[in-house]
């Protein structure tokens, strides 16, 4: 069973083929599936793409060795290489070869607390190297089975078809599919007619969040004997993802989540973590796990070790994003669908359900995928309001849920909110807490309802808007001035008492806190995703207004929290089960 390919370039040549195989000294020419050593020349394998995982091949899966091959023409030396945990670097095996077919052997013995495997070439002065077909192989599992995969999508058509185009252009990656789900919730529709023929299911339904978009592709293969592989839509694909995924679930002791790493889309050389937990008592999604690689960009080097970053020590994960995650057929035979969530936590929730039943989370390195870089979304967005009210529903099933820390976590966001004039972001959370204490009802209806509250909620409050620099309302650019910070904004006068240092000043997103836009009569701050620009203004109004709401949602949250958190608890197998997300999907409206 092929459970990688070796690649020297990306899918798309914004990629940079260091993540595939770099040129340690010489010259070389790497082409998606081939590579030309130049004499007197050497090429590693010891990137991102080009390692196999042996760390967690040897934790997760019964797997004793894994053998290489590759075609090779000319003539020159291929070595086969393995570190440790802390990076050391080995030979496991070396062959001089001309003209010929390769095959090395590494026993997945040595591996338990990290390290990986990898090929290098080189050739000395008047030899020539060429490679092609390598694969990195394993015995086939007993539990081998097809894997259907599921695309959310809305209103984001181009990107989707780029991803099935991916696919289908990949017939490797194909032919281990069973079938693939587009479930298209937007109005601007996905025309995939001719991709993957035989293989595509094409369903439009009503805006069900992601909750709702992936767990259609559940419940369609919920009675068959298939994994299901969720991928978003908005992302640059390594078909390889699918093979590796599909070969190490396969091959696993136990059947478990399996989740891809996300690379980040505008910087596709930085990774965005290793692997990931949630803080659940601290209702805080997204903590990358001890030890792990977080934000880094893979062809930079470790000022600790003085190596380019790689994740040398296994590290493993409390959950994984959705944006390419696997799901066993056990699982959902065994914990039932996703909690109609609708955006937000969705994944996390399922994670962590799934661990109490026995299913851990694995987040595989080398399974990476292109997505948004998440630095790049403003943290003031409707998703506020998902990630505050979804994130507390998750920690009042599966954490400890104290209700004085979290309620102590939420003042603390809301202070600055209202300090910092982001009234709107105010009325998100106070609508968020209020929201969960109303109980588990409020996910009856999938979310679409609380979408539209929060989305009128926020229209009253102009900051919530961007607009392009040039153009912020009620202001002349002339108008702006540069804010310096001093030493007296962080004392907060100005939201307090109204009084302000300046009328009017202009804010990058960096230096944005609370108390230096507070110092502020109206402040004109960049957009985290740097299109426009945003326009808080003062007023006192919103200002007592919300801070006499939050004090009484969050006395109500200390009052009544624990008697919520049992209700959530025992509404969840309703809410996940099949009855009740088929009620979501017979909407009408929806088209098959």
């Amino acid at each position: 069973m092929i459970a990688q390919r070796g690649l020297f370039a990306g899918p798309d040549p914004v990629i940079s083929k260091d993540l595939y195989a770099q040129v340690i000294s010489g010259g070389a020419s790497r082409e998606r599936s081939t590579l030309t050593v130049e004499p007197a020349s050497k090429v590693s394998g010891n990137t991102y793409f080009g390692r196999f995982p042996a760390s967690y091949w040897q934790r997760w899966t019964a797997v004793e060795a894994v053998e290489v091959s590759l075609e090779v023409s000319g003539s020159g030396v291929v070595s086969l290489l393995a570190s440790d945990f802390e990076g050391e670097p080995r030979v496991v095996a070396a062959r001089v070869v001309d003209d010929e077919a390769v095959s090395l052997t590494a026993p997945l013995d040595r591996f338990v607390d990290g390290g990986a495997l990898w090929l290098e070439w080189e050739t000395e002065p008047g030899q020539r190297l060429s490679v092609r077909d390598v694969r990195w192989t394993v015995p086939e599992a007993e539990r081998s089975r097809p894997t259907s995969v599921t695309i959310c999508t809305m209103n984001r058509p181009a990107d989707c078809l780029a991803t099935l185009t991916a696919i289908a252009m990949d017939s490797l990656a194909s032919a281990s599919l069973h079938s693939v789900y587009v479930v298209d919730q937007g109005t601007d529709h996905v025309r995939a007619d001719g991709v993957l023929p035989g293989k595509l299911r094409y369903l439009r339904q009503p805006n069900l969040g992601g909750a709702g978009g992936f767990t259609r592709g559940l419940h369609e293969v919920a009675d068959e004997n298939v994994n299901v592989l969720f991928m978003d839509d908005d992302i640059v694909l390594e078909p390889d993802l699918i093979v590796r995924m599909t070969a190490f679930s396969a091959s696993t002791v136990e059947p478990l989540i399996l989740g891809g790493q996300m690379l980040n889309l505008l910087h596709p050389t930085r990774l965005h973590a290793a692997a990931e937990y949630t803080d659940l008592d601290g209702i805080r999604p997204g903590m990358p796990i001890r030890r792990s690689l977080h934000a880094v960009d893979l062809l930079a080097t470790d000022p600790a070790t003085g190596r380019p970053y790689r994740q040398e020590f296994r590290v493993d994960a409390g959950y994984n994003g959705w944006w390419a995650c696997l799901i066993p057929y056990e699982v959902v035979k065994e914990i039932g669908f996703p909690l109609p969530l609708f955006f937000q936590g969705d994944d996390a929730e399922y994670s962590y359900r799934a661990r109490e039943h026995g299913f851990p989370t694995v987040t595989l390195p080398g399974a990476g995928l292109w997505h948004t870089d998440f630095p790049w979304k403003d943290a003031d967005e409707l998703n506020r309001y998902f990630i505050l009210r979804n994130y507390t529903i998750i920690s009042a099933l599966h954490g400890d849920f104290p209700v004085l820390k979290i309620a102590g976590t939420l003042l603390a966001e809301l202070i600055p909110y209202l300090l910092g004039m982001q009234y709107g972001a105010a009325a998100t959370l106070i609508q968020a807490v209020s929201d969960f204490l109303d109980g588990p009802s409020i996910l009856d209806d999938g979310g679409a309802s609380a979408l539209t509250r929060v989305r009128e909620l926020r229209a009253r409050y102009p900051e919530t808007v961007a607009h392009p620099p040039t153009a912020a309302p009620g202001l002349a650019s002339n108008d702006i001035v540069i804010s310096e910070p001093s030493v007296f904004d962080r004392l907060a006068l100005g939201p307090l008492l109204g009084v302000h240092r300046l009328a009017v000043g202009s804010v990058p997103v960096t230096e944005a806190d609370w108390w230096r836009v507070g110092a502020l009569r109206t402040a004109v701050v960049t957009d985290a995703s740097q299109r426009g620009v945003r326009v808080r203004t003062y007023d006192r109004s919103h200002l007592v207004r919300l801070a006499a709401q939050g004090a009484r949602v969050l006395t109500r949250f200390l009052r009544d929290g624990p008697a919520v958190r049992e209700q959530y608890r025992a509404a969840l197998p309703r809410l996940t089960s099949r009855a009740a997300w088929s009620g979501l999907f017979s909407t009408e409206g929806l088209i098959p």
